[in-house]
């Protein structure tokens, strides 16, 4: 009898309350979530290097331990953990930070197997925080040499894991197939195929049953996704749209009213926006572009194309700054054509004034907060959407703005008739069904090619891949606290003589005995006694807007010389004349949100710089190094891909919805293998969507990953 995938795990035998709990932490509901759950490595004790012969690199040795002793250091709470393995042959320097219970987890006499990275660090070779597991308990327990590791929380180990699935080894053969087999499926795509790839990933004898193991599920994963998609968009093709006309002439007048040039890719990406917004079914387009490569002029003309067509705009960003920002711009350039533009924020003054101005129609562009997709406010003929930083704005936020085309009247028989569930109901008939509106979204965030093919298959995506003429790449370095006096200071104030000013980036608002980050305020103060001739001010998410507003709009203007922020100015602000950039514990940031606060700086014509400062007693981040040797988003994106995986490249992934665990969307060679493979069949399939009541348990993961794709 196949197995429930959809039993709750405290029905396997072993998994009591206290258990169920644990793994609820980690995701962990169903039986199906733990089988999917994979060992995050795998280690094989048949290749133990003696120290004789060890090399750089991943190393298993086996050893005994002796010198344990800790060190501390100038870092607060940051505590180094020495000691000295040794085996017949030689001995070596080990070292784990901040895990100074391990002076007292070895006993000097027994053999321990230990597992790492050995290499140069500090002026010596070393071996850097490795697993340890007792020699006599491995031997024990593992036959072939070869043993799973499992992501834990807490008190619960590996083996926990390991034993839980023993238990359910003999289930493995009753995993009911997922997948549809058809001609286009690959030959590994077979009845039983994922039975048998599950069991390999938790019982595999040898990386050769690993990799077999994780290019089906790749491939499984994929499926999904691109079914996904293509069921989308089939359903977004059954909407309608209204149909805005391209008018030559006056998008002309707009282009040439531009205090620049636009760039080759504004020019080819407007014109596929152009296209879209002339047919009858809606626009579902992403705008992607590095930092500063000027999405706001496309979209600027995409808003006019709508209003120039009788129709009204709704541009949504993430913060008030930025919204401010954009109106401000928007008005400047559309208000002299005729172009009525509105500020939205929960800090608008007369709301309800203005939201009738909106209901009636008598406001073509309205850029807006989240003020924008409240109940009460409504259009008149809202067909163009343009989201700014899409990845800020959940699923459910952006459908809410979706949903503006439906009248409250609409709405409102729409309810009453559904209720009574009477489809003979007349009133049906009077109503139109509604138009969706078109939707463009932009994302300074780059979504690397291999998401693209995997996730937004049912998305047409524009790319802005130049910067405008004259702009200069930032310098970035790397920089430690102790060398401010020398190196960093004579900078900013060099800067500061020639006129421009400076950001100052610090991740918390005040000082708190948990952490060892310097505050806003405490920095504002402390460069206040170091520049005592300028102009500092601070900023943070948690001033009244008003108060922000004022302080950017005092920055821009040049009143401030040293702006000291959170996060806070990261996405959309813009003032050409800052052109130094000081972010404090850099390390403790992405590589995309890095480059995103890098990018406020170098939007003029002077050169720029961006200093990474790392903390006194480690080594750089890996993502600082890769950052301070590129200036591009789209390499970066790829980069932090690998680092971080998918989750801060798409709205609700960041919040864990879609755990993409077998490493295939950071390894290129897969997924372009897997997803060419996956596309065939998925379309095929997609073609009868009604075939899929003859697979339950893959349209309950199709409708999750629709949830998750959708845009409209």
């Amino acid at each position: 009898m196949p197995l429930n995938m959809f039993s709750k795990v405290e029905d396997i035998k072993g998994v009591g309350p206290k258990t169920r709990e644990i793994m609820e932490k980690s995701g962990i509901v169903t039986v199906r979530d733990l089988l999917y759950y994979l060992p995050r490595t795998y280690e094989n004790f048949t290749n133990v290097t003696t120290l004789s012969e060890i090399r750089p690199g991943k190393v298993v040795i086996r050893g005994k331990i002796s010198e344990l002793r800790i060190i501390k250091t100038k870092r607060r709470n940051f505590t180094i953990t020495e000691g000295v393995i040794h085996d017949k042959t030689d001995a070596i320097r080990v070292i784990w930070f901040n895990q100074p219970y391990r002076v007292k987890q070895f006993d000097k006499d027994k053999d321990y197997y230990f597992t790492g990275t050995y290499d140069y660090k500090g002026g010596r070779y070393q071996l850097t925080s490795p697993r340890a597991e007792l020699a006599s308990e491995v031997d024990k327990a593992i036959e072939n040499g070869f043993k799973p590791i499992y992501s834990v929380k807490g008190s619960f180990k590996s083996e926990n894991f390991k034993r839980i699935f023993e238990t359910l080894r003999p289930e493995f053969a009753f995993i009911p197939d997922l997948l549809p087999v058809s001609k286009s499926s690959p030959d590994f795509v077979k009845p039983g195929a994922r039975a048998d790839a599950l069991f390999k990933a938790h019982f595999a004898e040898d990386e050769k049953e690993v990799k077999e193991a994780r290019k089906y599920l790749a491939y499984e994963e994929l499926f999904e996704l691109i079914l996904a998609a293509n069921l989308n968009k089939k359903e977004n093709q059954k909407l309608r749209a209204s149909v805005i006309p391209f008018d030559a002439e006056k998008i002309r007048q707009v282009v040439e009213k531009l205090p620049f040039d636009l760039t080759n890719a504004q020019r080819r990406a407007a014109f596929e926006i152009f296209k879209d917004l002339e047919k009858n079914v809606p626009m579902n387009r992403l705008l992607q572009g590095d930092v500063g490569s000027g999405k706001t002029a496309v979209a600027a003309l995409a808003a006019f194309a709508a209003a120039n067509a009788g129709y009204q705009v709704a541009f949504l960003a993430p913060t008030a700054i930025l919204a401010s920002q954009h109106a401000d711009s928007l008005n400047n350039l559309l208000a002299p054509l005729g172009v009525s533009v509105a500020l939205l924020t929960g800090a608008t003054k007369n709301k309800p004034a203005l939201k009738a101005r909106i209901k009636s129609g008598a406001v073509d562009l309205v850029v807006g907060t989240h003020a924008l997709i409240t109940d009460d406010t409504e259009f008149k003929k809202l067909a163009l959407c343009i989201i700014d930083e899409q990845h800020r704005f959940g699923v459910n936020q952006r459908q809410k703005l979706l949903a503006k085309t439906v009248t409250s009247a609409t709405a409102s028989v729409i309810s009453r008739v559904a209720k009574t569930a009477d489809l003979e109901n007349p009133d049906f008939a009077s109503i139109k069904k509604p138009l969706a509106p078109h939707l463009l979204m932009m994302t300074a965030t780059p979504i690397p090619r291999s998401l693209q093919l995997a996730i937004f298959g049912d998305l047409d995506v524009s790319t802005l891949n130049e910067l405008p003429k004259g702009r200069q790449p930032v310098v970035t370095k790397i920089i430690n606290e102790i060398n401010f006096t020398d190196d960093l200071y004579p900078k900013v104030r060099e800067y500061l003589a020639s006129g421009q000013q400076v950001y100052w980036i610090c991740r918390t608002i005040e000082d708190s005995s948990r952490s060892e980050t310097i505050s806003v305020k405490k920095q504002a103060e402390k460069l206040k006694n170091i520049f005592k001739d300028r102009t500092v001010t601070f900023l943070h998410g948690r001033m009244k807007t008003e108060e922000k507003d004022k302080i950017m709009s005092d920055f821009s203007s040049g009143k401030i010389d040293i702006l000291v922020s959170t996060t806070v100015v990261e996405v959309g602000v813009n003032v050409p004349n800052a052109n130094l950039m000081v972010i404090m514990d850099a390390d403790g940031y992405g590589l995309a949100q890095l480059h995103q606060l890098r990018g406020r700086v170098g939007r003029g014509k002077n050169s720029a710089i961006c200093y990474l400062v790392s903390p006194d007693d480690a080594e750089p981040a890996r993502r600082l190094k890769v950052l301070e040797k590129s200036n591009d988003g789209f390499y970066l994106a790829e980069a932090d891909l690998k680092l971080r995986g998918p989750g801060e490249i798409y709205g609700s992934l960041q919040h864990g919805a879609m755990s993409l665990q077998f490493a295939s969307l950071t390894n290129s060679k897969l997924i372009s293998a897997a997803s060419n493979e996956a596309k065939k069949s998925a379309e095929e399939f997609a073609k009868h969507p009604e075939e899929l009541q003859n697979y339950p348990e893959l349209a309950f993961s199709i409708k999750k990953y629709q949830q998750l794709t959708t845009l409209n």
